[in-house]
This record gives structure tokens, sequence and C-alpha cells, in this order.
């Protein structure tokens, strides 16, 4: 239902739930029913833009890069969290997702930087599958060559992949980490870990670039609505999150 409704919510649904009231709406109110459908079609075109997509993705990515040469901050395990996964027909089972795998390519990196233990934190993603815990950990000592210490498998969304990490990390003493996740995700997913009473250090990854890059950038493309309904996504999180503490 949370899902349901969130499809809903964001574009491109909201705006065609208020093109079709305003077409409802133009028999009885002719103006009104109008104005709609106009405000209905502006807010689907912005909300496709990649200006606009990338400005609010932007105002998320808040946590600077690490170096990427010379020492890092001390921790004492790195924790990287999941996206999604891919069907991978070619390989004839599940495998990490797009994002998943760019999260986990940049854990292993500061794995080889500093040799901290890792472990992967994501539930199953759908039924018959393997958890998305279990599938990172898969790609990092199969693809990488890198072993991953701990598998988190049962969490459904950030809130739990903090509280189920750090279950496991408290039982190995480990009380600060190198959090990996995409840098419009870090706000969210960092503030759930500090809640567990674990100290983080931002490890993000996954920038998205300037938001305006000549005028293509202010023409509706498949790409920006993405980032739109990323970036909203994320901030309605912050905002139940918060509602729920």
């Amino acid at each position: 239902m949370r899902r349901l409704f969130e499809t809903l919510l964001l574009p491109p649904a909201s705006s065609l739930w208020l093109l079709l009231l305003g077409t409802l709406l133009r028999r009885r109110w002719p103006r009104f029913g109008r104005a709609m459908q106009v405000f209905a079609f502006v807010l689907l075109w912005l909300a496709a833009t990649p200006c606009v997509g990338g400005l609010l993705l932007g105002a998320l990515q808040t946590a600077p890069p690490l170096p990427a040469t010379g020492a890092l901050p001390p921790a004492d395990a790195i924790v990287v969290l999941s996206a999604e996964a891919d069907d991978g027909p070619e390989y004839g089972r599940a495998v990490a997702g797009a994002t998943t795998l760019l999260r986990l390519r940049y854990g292993v990196w500061l794995q080889r930087r500093t040799g901290l233990p890792m472990l992967t934190s994501g539930g199953v993603p759908a039924l018959g599958q393997p958890s998305l815990a279990a599938l990172m950990a898969t790609a990092a000592e199969q693809e990488f060559a890198v072993p991953v210490r701990w598998r988190e498998e049962l969490s459904a969304d950030t809130r739990e992949n903090a509280l189920r990490s750090a279950e496991l990390l408290r039982e190995a003493g480990v009380r600060r980490v190198l959090l990996v996740t995409s840098a419009w995700h870090m706000p969210r997913a960092r503030a759930c870990f500090e809640r567990q009473r674990l100290e983080v250090v931002p490890a993000p990854t996954g920038f998205r670039g300037p938001a305006f890059d000549g005028w293509q950038s202010l023409l509706p493309r498949w790409s920006g609505l993405r980032d739109t309904c990323l970036a909203l996504h994320e901030l309605g999180g912050l905002l139940a999150y918060r509602l729920m503490d």
C-alpha cells in the first residue's frame, strides 16, 4: 500500500490525476478546469526536465566526497547499503542492480584502501530472490575478490538497514563506520544510522552532475523525471522519519 500511494503521489501519476480532474471539471467550471489542465502540463514538464531533477538531487548531496588519495577518517567497518536488484536473465540468476553495484564498487575500493571489514545491507527484493545483501556479497567476493564479513538480509527500508546493521555491528564491537550509499540518499541514511548510536563517516558515491547543462536541460527527458522522483522520494522519506520519531 505504501508503494502504491507513493506511485500515485509522485509524477507522472500525480500530473495525470490533475489532468484528468481538470478535464472532468471543465464541464461545470470551464475556466477552473482549463487552469488545472495547464497546471498539470506545466508540472509534468518541469518534473521531467534534467534541470529541476538535478536541482532537487543536488540539494540532497550535502556530504562531500571522501579524499580520493591520502588518509581516510578512522573507522571500524564499512557499511554498504543496497538499492535494487536485476533479474539477470543473461546470468541465469538475480544480480545486483546498477545503483547497488555502483555503491558496492565504491565500498570495495574503500575496503582495499583501508582493510576494514565490510557489511552489506539489504533484504529480499522480490519473492523467490536472494537478499540484496547476499547479491552484493556474491559480487564483492566473486567479481572483486573482496571478502564480506557481515550480511544484513532482513531489512525492507533505510530505517531497517540501520536498525539491523547496528545489531550486527554492536555484537562485533563496531562503533564507527564508513557509510556507503548514493550521495542523494546520504542525508536519510546517515540520520537513520546515527539514531542507532553509531558514529557515521559519510562515504557518498554516485554524485549527480550540474543541474544546468545548456538549454537541453530545460527539455523533458526520462532521466529528468527519474531524478525528480528520486529526490521527492528522499525528501518524503526524511519528512516521514522525522514525524515518526
